[in-house]
Parts: C-alpha cells; sequence; structure tokens
C-alpha cells in the first residue's frame, strides 16, 4: 500500500480547508485580559488568611470575592505538607503545621546565647529569641556617659512570669472585623446585581469565590496558633543568660522556664479533633478548590458582558484593598506583640554605653555574680598580658564586692611598655566610668544591693 511522503500531507492540509480557515472562527466564547485581574494580588491575600488565626474572630469574616486564589491555593498545598502529628499530654493525636508555610519570614536565626549559672552555650537561638532581640533593640535607651568608639546598647530584661508549657495567644484588633464587613457587603452586592441583570457567568464566579474565600478562612481558623517552650527539670538553677549580637547586648533574668520561652520557644499552628488528619484533608481540599477558583475566573469572566466584567473588578478591587490593609501590617510586630502578651509584657530597660569594655563591665555588675571569671573571659576573649591585669583587678574587685575605683597603681607595671599602659588605663577608666554610671540606677536594675 502507497503511503505519501507527510510533507506532501502537510502541504496539502490548508487547500483541504481553504486558506481563509481559522479555527474555532466562529466560536462565541471569549476570552480577554478581565479574568486575569483575580490571579493578581496574591501576596496580599496571603496576609489576610494567615492573620485569620492571629486576630480574634477573623476567620468568620472572609466571605469576600478574594483575588490572587491560584498563590493561595499554592501556600495551602505547603502548609498541609508541613503538617505532623504532635500528641498532647492527655495523649489526644493532634497534627501541627509550620507557621513559615504562611509566613516566608518565619524561621529567622538567632543571636548567641550564653547562660551564665550553668555554662552552657547556643552558637545560634531560634525565631523567637530573634524578636525579642528586636523588641529590646527598639526600646527607650539611656545614655551612660564615658568615652565612646562603637556604642554598644545593654538591655536588661526581667522575666518574672513563666510561660505554660503551651500558651494560645491572640490579638484583639475591633478595626479587622469592622473593615472586613466592607468587601463583604461590595462582593454580596455586586453579586446580587449580576443576579437581577442575568449576567449569570459573573454571577456564579463571584458567588463562587465568595464561598471559597469564606471556607478557606474557616478551615484555617480552626487551627490555632501556639506557642511552646521545653519545660526545664526540676530543680534547674537560674536561667540568667546573655543573649547577644554585634549592636548590643540582652541580659536575660528569670527562671530557667522563662528563658527557655525565648531562647528555645516557637510559634506554630495546631490543628486538633477527633480525626487530626482530617483537617490536613480540609486544607489540601481547598488548595484544589482555590486553583479552580482562578481558573474558572480565567474562563467565565470574559463570557460576561462589559457590565458583568465591571461587577467583577469592583469586587475584586475592594477586596484587594482590603487585603493590601492587611498587608501592610508589620507581621514581625504582630509576632513580637504576641510574645510580648506570652511573656507578660517583661521588663526592659535599655542602656547605651561607649565602649565595649565598659558594656562587659555594666553587664557583669548587673548579673551580680559571686565569680564572675567564665562570663567575662567569655565576653571579651582577648588574654594579652595588659587585658590579664585588667582582668585580674576587674574580678578581684567584684569577686570581694569593692567599688570599681582605679588609680596610676593599677596600670603601672614596668614590664608594660608604654603604649601597652596607656591603653591598659583608657580600659581601667573605662571599667569606672561603666561603674558610675550603673551605680545611678543600681536600684533599677538590682532589687537588693550586695556594695
Amino acid at each position: 500500500m502507497y503511503i505519501p511522503p507527510l510533507s506532501n500531507i502537510i502541504r496539502a492540509v490548508p487547500r483541504a480547508v481553504g486558506a481563509d480557515y481559522i479555527p474555532l472562527e466562529n466560536t462565541s466564547f471569549i476570552l480577554n485580559s478581565t479574568g486575569v485581574a483575580g490571579l493578581f494580588g496574591g501576596e496580599e491575600a496571603v496576609a489576610s488568611i494567615a492573620l485569620v488565626h492571629v486576630f480574634e474572630g477573623r476567620r468568620w469574616f472572609g466571605w469576600y470575592n478574594s483575588p490572587g486564589s491560584y498563590i493561595m491555593g499554592m501556600r495551602f498545598n505547603r502548609l498541609a505538607r508541613s503538617a505532623v502529628p504532635s500528641l498532647s499530654q492527655n495523649k489526644r493525636e493532634r497534627v501541627q503545621t509550620d507557621l513559615a508555610s504562611l509566613f516566608d519570614y518565619d524561621g529567622r536565626k538567632g543571636p548567641k546565647f550564653r547562660a551564665v549559672h550553668s555554662g552552657t552555650t547556643f552558637q545560634e537561638t531560634g525565631h523567637l529569641a530573634a524578636l525579642f532581640m528586636k523588641e529590646c533593640m527598639e526600646s527607650h535607651a539611656i545614655p551612660i556617659e564615658g568615652r565612646e568608639t562603637q556604642p554598644v546598647s545593654v538591655t536588661i530584661a526581667n522575666l518574672e512570669y513563666v510561660p505554660r508549657h503551651e500558651e494560645f495567644p491572640t490579638l484583639h484588633r475591633r478595626r479587622a472585623r469592622f473593615f472586613a464587613g466592607v468587601p463583604i457587603l461590595v462582593s454580596v452586592g455586586t453579586c446580587v446585581v449580576c443576579g437581577l441583570f442575568h449576567e449569570w457567568y459573573t454571577f456564579s464566579v463571584i458567588l463562587f469565590g465568595m464561598i471559597v474565600s469564606g471556607i478557606s478562612c474557616l478551615v484555617i481558623g480552626s487551627g490555632t496558633f501556639r506557642f511552646t517552650h521545653p519545660e526545664p527539670a526540676p530543680g534547674s538553677p537560674p536561667g540568667d543568660g546573655i543573649l547577644g549580637c554585634e549592636e548590643g547586648v540582652v541580659l536575660l533574668k528569670g527562671q530557667e522556664g522563662a528563658v527557655n520561652a525565648v531562647t528555645r520557644g516557637r510559634f506554630s499552628l495546631l490543628f486538633e479533633c477527633k480525626d487530626a488528619w482530617r483537617s490536613v484533608r480540609y486544607i489540601r481540599a481547598c488548595s484544589i478548590i482555590l486553583v479552580i477558583q482562578a481558573i474558572a475566573q480565567l474562563i467565565l469572566v470574559p463570557q460576561s458582558s462589559a457590565f458583568g466584567q465591571l461587577m467583577f473588578v469592583v469586587s475584586v478591587a475592594v477586596s484587594w484593598v482590603y487585603n493590601l490593609w492587611l498587608w501592610s501590617i508589620d507581621k514581625e510586630k504582630v509576632q513580637r506583640d504576641l510574645l510580648m502578651k506570652v511573656l507578660r509584657k517583661p521588663r526592659l530597660t535599655r542602656f547605651i554605653l561607649g565602649t565595649r569594655t565598659s558594656m562587659v563591665i555594666f553587664v557583669l555588675l548587673a548579673l551580680d555574680m559571686d565569680d564572675p571569671q567564665n562570663v567575662i573571659n567569655f565576653l571579651l576573649p582577648p588574654n594579652t598580658k595588659a587585658w590579664q591585669i585588667w582582668k585580674a583587678a576587674v574580678i578581684k574587685r567584684l569577686q570581694n564586692h569593692e567599688k570599681l575605683k582605679f588609680d596610676v597603681s593599677d596600670w603601672d607595671d614596668s614590664s608594660l611598655l608604654e603604649g601597652e599602659r596607656h591603653m591598659l588605663e583608657t580600659l581601667f577608666k573605662d571599667a569606672q566610668h561603666a561603674y558610675e554610671g550603673f551605680e545611678l540606677y543600681r536600684e533599677q536594675i538590682l532589687p537588693s544591693t550586695k556594695m
């Protein structure tokens, strides 16, 4: 049997169908850019969903035609994949999800931490320690007089409250619920108007968007925003420690459990029910219908008239403005507020010192330790002859609870070169200035004094 070459068949096709033939030429199906409008605004929509479990009552106010459903669907899928089993103290099955799936900036590394009593050192801490450090750095600072090279801050954080192993903090923002009524009313109004004028494509798309957004809020809102931290062993020493970075240090003072809440605590999203994994299946289902919503908008909206497309754009635009307002809320500040609520707003007292040497002396005085040698070596590693003389003089006075007053006999050492003696004199004066500044605020920093 003869089979003609493929090239001959291809050349023959245009002649067979006609030179002016165009596929789907006579169809009434239309695609234009209007349906794409619902695909934008994904990050703003994610912000609105991510705050559902933070602002009290927000889960009930998601019934509006929100844009960005495709991006939201992808985030929901990531959230479902991050789920891991977690058993409560009563052995009830629960599912814990990673909050980083909704908050992209979650998972920051915190600064180095050193426990002054046990000597335990963490080269890096967690996200909450970074948040706490930022909170301290933004608190009001009191300058301490003295020589200035590179200013360093010292924040005294008195952690008087020990959080429970699990805490479930929320924030009260009445405006969030009030403003949510605007996109809901606009979405309902445009949907009703489309029904009255028989714009059924737009009517169905807006109605479906409202239902999908509302269900998504309810599903995510069924989870609980949870704070957890490890419980210390019975009889643990005080958890006092130093949380430090280049810009300054934070002196954490309190019980081991209170300090653990900062250095080892974390936020997560917890789903708890008779069948905990059912919540994960619901999240996956939401991710699917969110993507379906995006496809439906892309295909169905262009089939409407200009009036129907206008109604769709109005509903999406108002919802986007509301999402944009939620997106503009500082998410880091929200988490910091939640952390401070868990810690019962500890008293933070921040000081600015001119040199790192003055900072070390200020920290040692605030710790009020009987043996500060390990801490001073941790904060100031240099161990030259001049530094050894300086450290020995400072440690001796601190151990004997003497005033940090120095004179020429302390730095006039014949074994040192002239430049080393001058440097040693400068270091002793830095220590004395830090001591004098500390004395002005001693009662504010220490409940009782030994000197």
